[in-house]
């Protein structure tokens, strides 16, 4: 039995999931929003999560990368939208899978048993904070804080904040952070990375020298910001 977290605005395709997931012996945990989903995966720590793309407050895309930051937990998209980019998109930012509706429960259950068998042993329970010397980097509820402060920071300059503290002390170059964090459309736009670089120092103000650049190479976080 596996704990399976689905999430969908569709109340009655939650309900049939529901039914049909329970019968086969899983433990089924419902979300209806990316919010609550995001809030489900720290919580319940599910083996496997079902995502439809079309949220009503976020969508699905980015809700995998940011899930994706903090936990290995296998993810299939369930979607409507069925164009090949779509699909490259999904899979880029992170999802194991992707499953076109209209779907079979056989083709869904099969998928369920590849992604468990690709489980990791620790995709559940991942940190779901991490700390880099006296930054505070919380994944699930997308905040920052330094020195116990709140760190004002725009969706796209937490992602790249939340991409090196996960790989704090490690140089991380222009190519990674622009496939890992913009998507793999970005891999030459090396000018976006110096504009939220500079950005990201001023917000840390003092500890600005955290951030470190490695001239024609990349970016690297530290616990010193001498």
């Amino acid at each position: 039995m596996a704990r399976i977290l689905v999430v969908d605005d569709d109340r009655a395709l939650l309900r049939a999931l529901e039914i049909a997931l329970s019968a086969r012996g899983h433990e089924v945990v419902m979300a209806r929003t990316a919010a609550d989903g995001t809030a489900q995966v720290s919580l319940t720590s599910p083996d496997v999560v079902i995502l439809d793309l079309g949220l009503p407050d976020m969508d699905g895309v980015e809700l995998v990368r940011r899930v994706r930051q903090w936990t290995k937990v296998p993810v299939i998209v369930l979607s409507a939208a069925a164009s090949e980019g779509r699909k490259v998109t999904a899979l880029d930012a992170g999802a194991d899978d992707y499953v076109t509706k209209p779907f079979g429960m056989a083709e869904l259950e099969a998928r369920l048993r590849v992604a468990l068998r690709h489980l990791g042993d620790d995709a559940p329970g991942s940190p779901a904070t991490i700390d880099v010397g006296e930054l505070e980097v919380d994944l699930v509820h997308h905040m920052a804080r330094l020195a116990g402060k709140d760190l004002e920071l725009t969706g796209r300059e937490f992602d790249l904040l939340a991409y090196l503290a996960r790989h704090a002390g490690k140089v991380c170059t222009h190519q990674m952070i622009l496939r890992d964090v913009w998507g793999s459309a970005y891999g030459a736009e090396a000018h976006y990375l110096r504009v939220y670089a500079h950005r990201l120092r001023r917000k840390l103000g003092p500890a600005g020298g955290m951030l470190r650049t490695q001239p024609g190479i990349g970016y690297q976080l530290v616990e010193d910001s001498a």
